[in-house]
């Protein structure tokens, strides 16, 4: 079966080429499932253009000019939200050649494959083209060099489908695995110009597989061949700026990938500067780029597309507005349960999130993760059965952990927007009430505060009330989880637009939180309790321990890979978050109810 593949071009003040590049995407031997338009603030009639020729495509309008990587990173995160297999950026002046996506399709899904037609170990993450010029000569900026240090497998294995491994690759026409992309994050919307490409691809390459397709041909209408040598005004001072990010702070290249790099960067400007005539220019240009690159890093890409005038899922006006109060909109329950879960939990969280809400979800999709005891497989029957609205049971072969089960339910939800519930909590009666119309007023994710209960609801040992003001969600999340993970109430497209779930064991929430409110997702909160979270005997016990320190350091890796925290700001949330999970259980539990949670609290209102 063919790869699902989702286009994303991204355009600024090219009419015509545009017209003739998205002629030869959809007229694709392998036609991509949808094309993704990204309109970088044009002024030449490109947006009349794209109203009254391309209505029937998906467009994203910016307001500012973000030098293609702001296009490529709100084009990349609109593009998840459908879906694909494979993710392919052109540029506006790429004309493909009738079978350059199929070319690139079949690379993907052969390489490594067994002769028995099995699946590859692992599939090659990007995938590059070969970009000629219009007299059908390799464009020089935009051929990939073959892998330095490649080995002598990876070399044949790439050869045995006609390609070639490589280390980077450039924006001109690539295919990127969104699985990988779900792990790794988008482009740096901040990468003004240049090195966004270099960035994202090693970034997306690295330990895994690259690979240079020769039978994926495009063709690159660019009036010159350019380069920041031949322009040593701004465009130096965005390249040595950008040159010091990537050599500071991107996790795309090793140590040592940084030194090899680094040094033939390092010779290119000295041959600028030799062959330049305005010295004085690159030398202003030089200072200002290395001052601006140490002095911050680039700034989160909701912040940088939020000012180019877009909202995070790329949704018009007339989408942006908030439903009639007397046209509330559909949302489904999402509810997973495992083999490990007792029967009587399960059913009262399901009564109390379905039958007892004073407004009811329109559906629940109930992932059964694995085998489960024939007790439990008999309540979650009857709960089917009895249900009120609609029961979508969807059943896991085997236990793959919760954040996998939850994408797969996620994949069965016919509603944009979504409520989360755990399968051993209990929700108020008017939860739904209460968070609903924050979704359908224009937010993208809403928690809430809970209470923590013991042997009953009515024995409640606690309380979390989380921050509501959107400002300071954004700012605590790299440190801390502003979201009670059972309450919260999202929308689809974009949880799908920042990765999903991902496997991320015991911490598969936070993480994908986090990466919704940094890719630009508008939080919220209600700070009222309206779900009681079980917490039971060993509830500090489970806070802590090896099993949870590796997650707590994987965690913070991720956030540290995808650029989410500094390197001191990594270092403070591994002394900090990690050695509470180190420290005694009777600490932890003082520390827990000092910082955390409030006691004394009663049960109403």
């Amino acid at each position: 079966m063919p790869p699902r593949i989702v286009a994303v071009v991204v355009t600024w003040n090219r009419r015509e080429l545009l017209r003739e590049s998205l002629a030869a995407v959809q007229a694709q031997t392998l036609e991509p499932a949808r094309v993704v338009v990204v309109d970088n603030a044009s002024t030449d009639g490109t947006d009349e253009l794209l109203r009254d020729e391309y209505a029937h495509l998906e467009v994203v309008r910016l307001t500012r000019n973000t030098g293609g990587a702001g296009g490529f990173a709100a084009g990349v995160e609109r593009a998840l939200t459908f879906a694909p297999d494979l993710v392919w950026l052109l540029d506006d002046d790429t004309v493909p050649t009738p079978t350059a996506a199929e070319a690139l399709g079949r690379a993907w899904t052969s390489y490594g494959a067994g002769r028995d037609g099995s699946a590859p170990a692992q599939r090659p993450s990007v995938l590059a083209s070969r970009v000629v010029w219009t007299d059908g000569r390799d464009h020089p900026m935009n051929t990939p060099r073959t892998k330095p240090g490649a080995s002598a497998a990876e070399l044949a294995a790439a050869a045995a489908i006609g390609c070639t491994p490589v280390r980077s690759a450039s924006f001109v026409s690539i295919m990127c695995d969104a699985d990988v992309i779900g792990e790794r994050g988008l482009p740096v919307a901040d990468y003004f110009l240049w090195n966004d490409d270099f960035e994202y691809s090693t970034r997306l390459i690295r330990d895994r597989v690259g690979l240079y397709c020769p039978d994926s041909v495009v063709v690159h209408k660019t009036r010159t061949f350019g380069s920041t040598d031949a322009d040593p005004g701004e465009r130096f001072f965005y390249e040595v700026r950008n040159k010091v990010w990537l050599f500071s702070r991107s996790t795309g290249l090793s140590p040592a990938e940084k030194a090899l790099y680094g040094g033939s960067t390092l010779r290119r400007w000295a041959r600028t500067f030799a062959g330049s005539e305005d010295r004085g220019t690159l030398a202003r240009g030089l200072a200002r780029g290395m001052a601006a690159g140490l002095r911050r890093g680039p700034r989160s890409n909701g912040a940088v597309l939020a000012e180019a005038g877009w909202s995070h899922l790329g949704r018009d006006d007339a989408e942006e507005a908030p439903a009639p109060p007397a046209e509330p909109q559909p949302f489904s329950l999402l509810l997973s349960t495992y083999g490990g879960d007792t029967p009587e939990f399960l059913r009262l969280a399901f009564t109390s999130t379905v039958q007892e809400q004073t407004r009811r979800p329109d559906e629940v999709v109930l992932v059964q993760d694995g085998p489960v005891p024939p007790e439990l497989a008999e309540t979650i029957a009857d709960l089917a059965a009895t249900s009120p609205v609609p029961v979508k049971h969807v059943v896991m072969e085997d236990n793959v952990g919760l954040g996998p089960a939850l994408d797969r339910g996620l994949e069965a939800c016919a509603h944009e927007i979504v409520a989360r519930m755990d399968s051993d909590d209990v929700s108020r009666p008017d939860r739904f009430e209460r968070q609903l119309p924050l979704v359908e007023a224009g937010a993208d994710i809403v928690g809430s505060g809970l209470y923590e209960f013991g042997s009953g609801v009515d024995d409640v040992v606690g309380r979390r009330t989380p921050p509501t003001d959107p400002g300071t969600i954004r700012r605590v999340i790299r440190f801390r989880d502003p979201f009670n993970h059972p309450t919260v109430v999202y929308r689809r497209s974009a949880v799908l637009a920042a990765g999903g779930y991902t496997d991320m064991a015991l911490m598969e929430d936070y993480l994908l939180f986090t990466r919704m409110v940094e890719a630009g997702a508008r939080p919220a909160n209600v700070a009222e309790p309206l779900v009681y979270y079980r917490v039971g005997a060993g509830a500090y016990a489970r806070r802590g321990g090896r099993e949870l320190l590796r997650s707590e350091l994987a965690l913070q890796r991720r956030f540290r890979e995808l650029g989410i925290t500094s390197r001191g700001e990594y270092l403070r949330n591994v002394a900090v978050r990690g050695g509470y999970r180190l420290v005694p259980e009777s600490v932890r539990k003082v520390a827990y109810r000092r910082l955390l949670a409030n006691r004394g609290v009663r049960t109403g209102g």
